[in-house]
């Protein structure tokens, strides 16, 4: 969600319906040529939605750019650029308005609640099998590879590939996180760890500290090391917070719900929390609607304070 304006997604899909007649009618070359602009346009797109202020029109108007690029995807199914935008755009609404959506309603309602984590995990394993597919475009077989020895097949990848490598873990992690009652699916953990350590590798600074903030709640689960998770994951909070010079609202809320409630420390949970609601979503306007919503999870969070710290 970033630097695009809001009106892109409906440019897309006019220069897409343009197209269409193009390639009905052109040779194989102008096709050629017309599907890799239609592609390159949605996967502009993708990025679109990132200054609304309206998160609920984003819901609305997501699903509608999500399928459009799917529709190419079937025509021009090697188009990196497009992978990577369906599997972020895939992991981005399923979080925000799917995943969220039942964790709001699983104390009132679970049946329904189980409704929606169901519908998330199908949506993760969608999101991920994209980023898959962008990968195996430069490297053919690392899916399987990835099967079997995941650090091994993450070191052929490049600088270039880390927005495929942090979307590809973050929807494969989700899934897992969705999914503690299948031993075959959290097996699958090392994967994740292999992709997301390879991106930070790679290039730890992209997208204002994202890898960062990805890791402030792995730390505490993360298997083989010695040392404190608390403060592994406090050094990732930090740089996070570093790289997106405190304005986005993202790493605050991530250490009040994975590090604060972990310690129980109700002082540190709600001083977070404020200080991600202190955040002015206009400062930074191709951040805006990433911040109204966690600041939406904010409020939530600190609704729910006496559920989730006894002390």
């Amino acid at each position: 969600m970033n630097k695009i304006s809001s009106y892109a997604p409906v440019r897309a899909v006019f220069l897409v319906a343009l197209i269409v007649g193009i390639v009905l009618t052109g040779g194989c070359s102008v096709r050629k040529y017309a599907i890799n602009s239609a592609s390159d346009a949605l996967a502009g797109s993708g990025n679109s939605f990132a200054q609304d202020n309206d998160p609920e029109l984003i819901r609305d108007a997501a699903p509608f750019s999500l399928k459009a690029m799917e529709s190419m995807l079937a025509e021009n199914p090697k188009h990196i650029g497009l992978l990577t935008a369906t599997a972020r755009g895939f992991t981005q609404y399923t979080y925000v308005f799917v995943q969220q959506d039942g964790e709001e309603l699983e104390g009132k309602d679970i049946k329904a609640a189980t409704v929606r984590f169901d519908r998330a995990r199908l949506l993760y394993a969608r999101a991920r099998d994209y980023g898959l597919r962008g990968l195996e475009v430069t490297h053919p077989g690392i899916g399987t590879q990835l099967r079997q020895n995941p650090r091994a097949a993450v070191a052929q990848t490049n600088r270039d590939e880390v927005p495929l490598l942090y979307w590809t873990a973050a929807s494969w992690g989700s899934l897992i996180s969705l999914s503690k009652d299948d031993p075959k699916t959290v097996a699958e953990v090392p994967i994740t760890e292999a992709l997301i350590d390879r991106a930070l590798e790679l290039n730890e600074a992209w997208d204002a500290g994202a890898i960062h903030t990805f890791l402030i709640s792995y730390e505490l689960v993360r298997q083989g090391k010695k040392d404190d998770p608390v403060a592994r994951s406090q050094a990732q909070f930090d740089r996070a917070v570093e790289l997106s010079g405190g304005q986005l609202a993202a790493p605050y809320v991530v250490m009040a719900e994975s590090v604060a409630v972990s310690r129980q420390d109700r002082k540190q949970f709600e001083s977070l929390l404020k200080q991600a609601l202190a955040i002015d979503v206009n400062a930074r306007p191709d951040w805006r609607l990433s911040n109204i919503v966690m600041q939406q999870r904010a409020r939530w969070l600190l609704s729910r304070t006496d559920e989730l710290i006894a002390q």
